[in-house]
């Protein structure tokens, strides 16, 4: 099944070709600005380095290589490696060859390397710097590899033409899920039954808005309100307490839950009502989790403040401590739906969960921060091989989504830590942070 952060992933393109023929001046020519592109990032690799590109309104990452040699020895040998892990974290393949000195051995070598990865290749015969040289590039067509794009890096000529290819060779755009644009910010109060949802609801909006009762359940439909909360207007959506598992529920339970499950998807930050009054529930805590998987930023409200005295807020601290650990990135308000208390401090927390949500990291700062927790923290090593993060780019935001192309698989724990020091560094407070892991598929008939 395919979950919505695989199905946004921004597609990689790898730059490849043998030392000297322009690959990083024609990075440089499509990112729009010089970079220092050849990089040293500790820990990560040597001579690759990754960059947010754009044509035309279509995304992707553009990862340029060093020189590959097959035949290289020592730091070239390195490099000649790194490139060939690019090739296979790479959605497509820019192939640059210098089209002012033709084709040679070294060009045969890595079309062999194209051939066997079995990725869309778009073959760049750079170096053409005006019309008369255009015959040296149709030269290119003997690498059997299509079409050659003629181009100057330098002067920009036919780069244009060449992106163009380059975007018919990428995958096609993911379909994103159609999404309320503009006005108040969408907020879904839940929690399970009788913790004080309606209660709030009506405390924000100062008036009556939502049938309150002692009696659990009261609430079944959503009911949606423009609410202001101090300077900030709201859409509010109050739920019906979410009392079973959907499947286990039944009559107008079920659908209460549907209903539930319905706003938490429509909304872009989820208060959780917890009764601080009450020990903290399997259920509470299975709310909590929905609100993660479904990727939306996350407030707790621990609600009846008032009728919590010295002893339940001790064992209150504990219960968070052992059970709350694991959400411990959402900021937490404690309230009095009745009295008012605090009420006022929840538009500050929404707000604190809405930019940790909506956090984009740029692709260089996310992968300097890999090169030295890579560095600092190597992934251990497993049956002899020691897996490596290649590079990593932030496929999304809203929740911050992460993609990190490795030499192989990584143990949970270390994705949980990678996603830890990301929190650490970053932020994101109020957000779910999904960080997944793309490993370099083991090339098969290695010697054909």
């Amino acid at each position: 099944m395919t979950t919505q952060s695989e199905s946004t992933t921004v597609p990689v393109v790898a730059v490849v070709g043998r030392p000297n023929v322009g690959k990083s001046m024609l990075v440089n020519r499509i990112i729009g600005r010089r970079e220092a592109v050849v990089q040293d990032l500790p820990g990560v690799t040597r001579d690759r380095v990754s960059y947010d590109a754009e044509w035309n309104g279509r995304q992707f990452v553009i990862v340029d290589t060093g020189g590959w040699a097959p035949d290289a020895k020592g730091m070239a040998a390195q490099i000649a490696e790194q490139a060939e892990l690019a090739i296979a974290a790479a959605d497509v393949v820019l192939f640059v060859v210098d089209a002012h000195v033709g084709t040679q051995d070294i060009d045969e070598a890595v079309v062999q390397v194209l051939r066997r990865s079995k990725k869309p290749v778009v073959l760049a015969a750079n170096k053409v710097d005006d019309q008369r040289q255009e015959a040296d590039a149709a030269a290119m067509w003997n690498l059997g590899l299509g079409e050659p794009h003629p181009v100057s890096a330098m002067h920009g000529r036919g780069t244009g033409d060449l992106l163009d290819a380059l975007l018919d060779a990428l995958p096609d755009a993911p379909a994103f899920a159609e999404q309320e644009i503009g006005g108040p910010r969408r907020v879904a109060i839940i929690g399970r039954p009788n913790v004080g949802k309606s209660s709030l609801l009506n405390r924000v909006a100062k008036a009556n808005r939502v049938v309150v009762d002692n009696v659990a359940g009261t609430t079944v439909d959503p009911v949606d309100e423009l609410v202001q909360v101090g300077p900030i207007t709201y859409r509010f959506i109050d739920t019906a307490g979410l009392r079973r598992r959907v499947k286990e529920a039944s009559g107008h339970e079920y659908y209460a839950s549907l209903r539930t499950q319905g706003a938490i998807e429509r909304a872009e930050v989820c208060v959780v009502v917890l009764d601080a009054s009450e020990t903290i529930s399997d259920q509470d805590l299975r709310i909590l989790t929905m609100v993660e998987e479904a990727g939306k930023a996350l407030v707790i409200a621990y609600n009846k403040w008032d009728l919590t005295d010295e002893e339940r807020r001790h064992y209150l601290n504990r219960e968070i401590e052992q059970d709350i650990r694991a959400f411990a990135w959402a900021p937490s308000v404690n309230i009095s739906a009745l009295t008012g208390r605090n009420v006022d401090r929840l538009s500050v927390a929404i707000e604190q969960a809405l930019d940790g949500w909506e956090t984009r990291i740029s692709t260089g700062k996310l992968n300097a921060f890999l090169g030295r927790l890579a560095a600092a923290h190597p992934h251990p090593v497993r049956s002899g091989k020691q897996p490596r993060i290649l590079f990593g780019t932030q496929a999304q935001n809203c929740p911050p989504t992460f993609a990190l192309f490795t030499s192989g698989q990584f143990d949970p724990q270390y994705v949980r830590f990678v996603e830890r020091r990301l929190r650490e560094d970053f932020g994101f407070v109020g957000s779910p942070v999904h960080v997944e892991v793309r490993a370099r598929e083991k090339r098969k008939n290695r010697e054909r």
